[in-house]
């Protein structure tokens, strides 16, 4: 009977005790764990849409140096690849023929100009005689003749003067430009002139070069959707189509140019049209006839909405990406992309800016559950849970 009765006084305690574990094993089942997602914000920024091609660097001007007159190379005053002056003399051509034939045209002007002058008085003296019927009508139409051929002889001798002393002038070959000059191309005593060896040299203006390449026509038709007129400069925009290039290590060269020619034409066979741009070179850092890679600035996406590029997955139906909401339940989210920049994308619709996106996580994750989010600006908290392996 004793025994009975302590049993019977424990019961309660007891039962109270099994509830009480069976209520924390409820509760437990009631807060299953959650999956931990990384989630960031959208940015805002200014996206650089930019297109890439090879391109060829080439002198704003080239000029070949040419005889134009025909004789023997007697000087060269020059140093080979070294800078020139406009007009600084280069090459000196045997003159002596040259002068003869000034002297020559220069005396036969003076000739010409002695009958003009007897021409002249001639009529000076026939004309009162004829109005005095002391000499004949023919005698004075003569005499006006002769003068008008004297003086259509100075107009000849003059011309033929200018000709004579131009093809001297010739005899001295200048420089066109301020550049840089090429070796020469004939040696001195070699025989020269329009019809034989007449190129000497070139002069190369790279102060200021060009870069030639070539974009598609589908380029081209997508730079006019955004309002892009290759070769022309809108001052409404805060922008301009600049240029960058590489130099020969790869590396890029500091100062951009602008585009200043589009090809109004497309090639049929390539399906491309010509494109050029100017960049100043005052360290002659480009140099002509390389090849380089060339960054064309073609659109400037104010503010657009740009995410991380491991945020977005790919399917059949488009793009997706997983978004938290509020309740910090999950959303599969199909939206459309824009051009990649980077490691970034921008989204052209379906996000907004305030929204939290996933960016490490989502392989476990399906459309409506429940999950632990941590913003990236909380690095502590993703650095402890990676040493623990729970990302």
């Amino acid at each position: 009977m004793k025994i009975v009765k302590g049993l019977t006084g424990k019961a309660p305690l007891l039962i109270v005790l099994a509830f009480t574990l069976l209520g924390i094993g409820c509760r437990k089942k009631e807060q299953p764990w959650l999956p931990l997602v990384i989630v960031e914000k959208p940015t805002k920024e200014d996206v650089q849409i930019q297109g890439e091609y090879v391109g060829r660097i080439r002198a704003s001007r080239n000029v070949e140096i040419h005889a134009r007159v025909e004789g023997y190379l007697e000087a060269m005053l020059f140093e080979e690849g070294k800078r020139i002056q406009q007009n600084a003399p280069l090459f000196i051509i045997n003159s002596a023929q040259y002068k003869a034939r000034v002297e020559k045209a220069r005396a036969q002007l003076k000739k010409n100009e002695a009958q003009a002058s007897k021409a002249r008085r001639d009529v000076e003296r026939l004309r009162p005689l004829y109005e005095q019927h002391a000499a004949s009508q023919v005698d004075l139409d003569n005499a006006i003749a002769a003068l008008e051929d004297a003086e259509a002889n100075i107009a000849m001798s003059k011309a033929d003067l200018d000709q004579a002393e131009l093809e001297l002038s010739y005899t001295v070959v200048t420089s066109p430009l301020s550049g840089y000059i090429t070796q020469r191309f004939v040696d001195v005593g070699a025989l020269v002139g329009p019809s034989k060896n007449s190129k000497l040299a070139a002069v190369v203006k790279t102060d200021t070069v060009f870069v030639d390449f070539k974009m598609t026509a589908l380029d081209y038709l997508r730079a006019e959707r955004r309002n892009v007129r290759l070769g022309e400069r809108d001052s409404t925009r805060s922008w301009q189509p600049s240029v960058t290039v590489t130099l020969a290590d790869n590396s890029e060269y500091p100062i951009k140019g602008l585009v200043d020619f589009a090809d109004p034409t497309v090639d049929p066979q390539t399906g491309t049209f010509g494109v050029r741009a100017e960049l100043p070179n005052p360290n002659q850092r480009l140099l002509p006839g390389q090849f380089t890679r060339v960054k064309i600035l073609l659109d400037v996406r104010e503010r657009a909405i740009v995410i991380p590029r491991k945020a977005l997955s790919i399917e059949k139906g488009g793009a997706f990406i997983y978004v938290i909401r509020r309740d910090n339940m999950t959303e599969k989210r199909f939206v459309q992309i824009g051009p990649e920049i980077g490691n970034n994308v921008v989204i052209e619709r379906g996000l907004g800016e305030n929204e939290r996106v996933v960016v490490e996580g989502y392989h476990k994750l399906t459309p409506g559950i429940e999950v632990h989010a941590i913003e990236t600006t909380d690095e502590e908290a993703i650095e402890r849970l990676r040493e623990e392996n729970k990302l």
